[in-house]
């Protein structure tokens, strides 16, 4: 497994984390909480030192399985990076059919208390990195949100914080990460081998304002695995019902057809591990956070990294 520095922070991260979002229970079909652990163990086992979650993800239900597996062995050198902002708490069903009961919350008091409860459930004294949830950018656009990490940091809650992007919204948050950058010690960003909006202004930015950049969606929600065709489909729990449906998956299976030639240059590779080291080889992305519900798609993710980033010629092919 390689590492790198987090940027700014200081922080030595494996390349490949973990996504922790699919093991929360919803959103991502049924799991089962053994093999939920058993997946993140081998995420330790084979060097992975970020973890990556939520305080929505499983409603609390995904901070405590990592909690649950870090004290059977001690947190060592593992950074976790959580987030806040969708507020589960206080929401009423009709709030977000989508993805639950959640709604947006930025306001200073619920951010703080918010990581406070991630900081219980987790069973640490302080959070390493906690990250706004990608919230809607007119939410960012005062200093409600920024005061709260700034509060979190000086009362020794939080080490670093961060801001998860929504994506594709690179107008508004190239101002926000220019105005607040002083704040923000990472940025996570929807990023993979279709979709790079981001190479045009948040990578660039975070590299000038040394800002650790966190890659999330590397596999497009499992379609980058090479697992699903054009007749693929997804119960209604399962949030790729939205996110891949018939249309877009039709229009994303068009766009890998192209680029079908470099995954042929490494046929002793998986789809997932030439796509994983494509999120690896710019040089402003830090970690990219596959998610994975069990062993056997952790180690293949986690072999991405030993194979290192992609060479100049294969990006020649992307274009």
């Amino acid at each position: 497994m390689q590492t790198t520095i987090l940027g700014k922070t200081g922080l030595r991260v494996s390349t490949i984390g973990f996504g922790a979002w699919a093991i929360g229970g919803t959103n991502w079909g049924p799991t089962d909480d053994a093999i939920s652990k058993a997946a993140l163990r081998a995420a330790l086992d084979r060097g992975v030192t970020l973890i990556d979650t939520a305080d929505v993800y499983g409603f609390g239900h995904s901070e405590e399985l990592i909690a649950a597996v870090l004290s059977e062995r001690g947190k060592g050198e593992v950074i976790i990076a959580t987030k806040a902002g969708n507020d589960f708490y206080h929401a009423q069903n009709e709030d977000d059919a989508g993805y639950g009961p959640i709604r947006q919350n930025m306001a200073k008091d619920y951010i703080i208390w918010a990581a406070e409860q991630s900081i219980r459930r987790l069973k640490v004294e302080a959070l390493d990195i906690l990250q706004l949830h990608s919230p809607d950018t007119n939410r960012l656009d005062r200093d409600e949100p920024w005061e709260a990490l700034s509060i979190l940091k000086k009362a020794g809650k939080i080490r670093f914080a961060g801001w998860s992007v929504q994506s594709f919204k690179e107008t508004e948050q190239a101002f926000l990460l220019q105005r607040y950058h002083e704040v923000i010690d990472t940025l996570q960003v929807r990023y993979n081998i279709l979709e790079r909006e981001a190479e045009r202004v948040l990578l660039p930015m975070a590299q000038q304002y040394g800002v650790g950049v966190i890659v999330r969606i590397p596999l497009l929600f499992g379609l980058l695995t090479g697992k699903f065709n054009r007749q693929s489909r997804f119960s209604s729990d399962d949030h790729r019902h939205m996110n891949l449906s018939p249309e877009k998956l039709e229009n994303y299976l068009d766009q890998l057809e192209k680029i079908e030639p470099l995954y042929a240059r490494y046929p002793d590779q998986s789809k997932a591990q030439v796509s994983l080291r494509f999120c690896i080889s710019h040089p402003a992305c830090h970690v990219a956070i596959p998610g994975a519900k069990t062993p056997e798609q952790v180690a293949d993710n986690c072999a991405a990294s030993d194979f290192g980033p992609l060479t100049t010629e294969d990006l020649a092919i992307l274009g």
